[in-house]
């Protein structure tokens, strides 16, 4: 791609995309916003046009998680920049680091203060934002615009990460901006400081059994290495937030694969001498609402200063990136001592041990029995490049936390901001990258982007999506049942399935049950590198992870 010399703001837009390394885009187009559909070219990132504009915002949030990278979406102006808020909101809350770029009225039409009734107008569009964006930028001249779009994507990819909002008058996109480069950029990764992390290196040493609790930071640092060989230097099982599954490989040794919410494994994080927590905030899911028993001393590592203390007062506090202060804890560790025996098959076994202690009992618990076989059902099938994207449903619960997860980012769960419709949508931004990807969704929530199989189809993403159809919001119907409350609004008239996926020439299978027929299924729909429809007709109790079941 070569930037030209003329060029309108949409142009430069995109030419900076492009420098940054970004392909793939995510649009709608509307009156207001078609300059960078006129202005595209060859060489430019592909415009991947989408059904509705909050999954201009899922899909670059679902390509931000999978490949670390930048995510943009583009919308037009009022409605459409409206109906990506709730997508932007998942983004904020899962601090994904992504662009929205939103068209604005024309400032020619544009009365300061007023509204005077111009197609789309609102009385401030980016204030709708201002509440969930990590920043918000307003740029009316074609040499602000290219400024701020400099500063919107720096924002977004700095750490803490996050997402940015800009808007662009219409007559400015088309207007004529000079040339620029954003060139990609080392981000800046914050250093402990010595005292802090002499603090954290004496609680260490004074601690005999430490636990390690890994959150989305580590992930975003790209610390897992240097997390895996602390967790081995230390003999610490390791419990992972939804957004670190997969930091370790499922079968490591220290790896215990199952939430905090389990019984077992929140008595091994109460007996510890030491939580040592990584890039993670403690948010209300994960803590049971901060009710979790935690160890005599707790110690957090974040690069952010908010973070560290938002929700608990910890013993210790480290201020730093975590792949820069795991590696300074590592430099300062005196060599291994004193060990009777260095293989990972003997220390390894009481991660071992509790791990098949939980899944025994689960298996064995009629409540449980199902979701576990529906969960090996989809394992057998899913491979290590598959993203599996789930939604706020029963199904994608049980995934999003007992699934198998291999390796970071192969997980996606918008349990953020609880944002239910995610799992389709979502699925088109990995999925437009090349990713094999299955989207996890019960028959509730997929009716939210039911049109996004369209996009599926005409762009033939290689995405299978599977429908768990118990005839309805299934955890509302269980929060009912367990509040004693009239079962009403749960019970839900869903489409012929077959015929719905063949409407879009999307081959579908339906089978009854989870078990072998499930993962059958499942094989030769992703197998098949296309679109794909997968419908099972089952009803599962919900996990310990979900409200209801936190205090049995």
């Amino acid at each position: 791609m070569t930037m030209t010399q003329d060029g309108t703001v949409a142009r430069r837009f995109l030419e900076a995309f492009a420098a940054l390394g970004v392909r793939k885009i995510f649009g709608l187009p509307g009156v207001h916003n078609l300059a960078f559909w006129r202005d595209w070219e060859p060489g430019l990132p592909d415009i991947v046009g989408v059904r509705h504009e909050q999954t201009t915002v899922y899909a670059a949030d679902g390509l931000a998680r999978a490949t670390g990278g930048l995510g943009v979406a583009l919308t037009t102006t009022g409605p459409g920049a409206a109906n990506a808020v709730g997508a932007f909101g998942e983004a904020a809350a899962s601090g994904s680091p992504l662009v929205l770029v939103a068209s604005e009225i024309s400032s020619a039409l544009a009365k300061p203060g007023t509204v005077r009734g111009v197609l789309h107008e609102s009385r401030d569009q980016a204030a709708l934002f201002e509440p969930l964006a990590k920043a918000v930028f307003r740029p009316r001249t074609a040499a602000d615009s290219v400024i701020a779009l400099h500063d919107a994507v720096a924002t977004a990819l700095a750490w803490p990460r996050g997402p940015v909002y800009v808007d662009v008058p219409t007559d400015v996109l088309s207007a004529q901006a000079p040339a620029t480069r954003i060139l990609p950029q080392e981000q800046r990764r914050g250093a402990p400081s010595a005292a802090e992390l002499a603090r954290l290196m004496q609680a260490l040493a004074q601690s005999e059994q430490v636990v390690i609790w890994a959150g989305g930071g580590v992930v975003q640092s790209g610390a897992q290495e240097a997390l895996a060989r602390l967790a081995e230097r230390l003999r610490a099982p390791v419990v992972t937030t939804y957004t670190a599954r997969g930091v370790l490989p499922a079968d490591h040794p220290c790896a215990i694969g199952l939430p905090p919410h389990e019984p077992e494994v929140a008595d091994l994080v109460a007996r510890a001498d030491l939580l040592l927590a990584v890039g993670t905030d403690f948010d209300g899911m994960m803590t049971r609402h901060w009710r979790m028993p935690l160890p005599r001393t707790l110690a957090v590592i974040d690069c952010s200063a908010e973070e560290l203390t938002k929700n608990y007062q910890p013993d210790v506090c480290v201020l730093g990136d975590a792949r820069e202060t795991l590696s300074a804890v590592l430099e300062q560790m005196d060599s291994p001592a004193g060990r009777p025996d260095s293989s990972a098959e003997r220390w390894g076994e009481p991660v071992r041990n509790l791990r098949d202690e939980v899944w025994t009992r689960l298996a064995e618990d009629p409540r449980s029995a199902e979701a576990v076989r529906f969960l090996r059902s989809v394992e057998a099938a899913v491979g290590d490049d598959t993203v599996v994207v789930c939604d706020m449903a029963v199904p994608g619960y049980w995934y999003g936390g007992y699934g198998r997860v291999t390796r970071p980012r192969r997980l996606q769960y918008p349990v953020g901001w609880g944002t239910l419709g995610y799992a389709l949508p979502a699925a088109v931004g990995p999925a437009a990258t090349g990713e094999r990807v299955l989207a996890i969704c019960g028959d509730g929530g997929i009716m939210f982007g039911l049109g996004e199989l369209a996009t599926l189809a005409q762009e033939q993403l290689p995405v299978t999506v599977l429908v768990v159809d118990d005839g309805g919001y299934g955890m509302l119907r269980y929060d009912q049942e367990v509040a004693g409350d009239p079962i009403r609004g749960v019970a839900l008239t869903g489409p012929r399935w077959s015929p719905l996926g063949e409407a879009f020439g999307i081959e579908t299978v339906e089978v009854d049950g989870v078990g072998s027929q499930l993962e059958k299924a499942l094989r030769q729909a992703l197998d098949a590198r296309a679109p794909r429809l997968v419908v099972a007709r089952a009803r599962l109790t919900p996990p310990r992870t979900t409200s209801p079941r936190w205090f049995e």
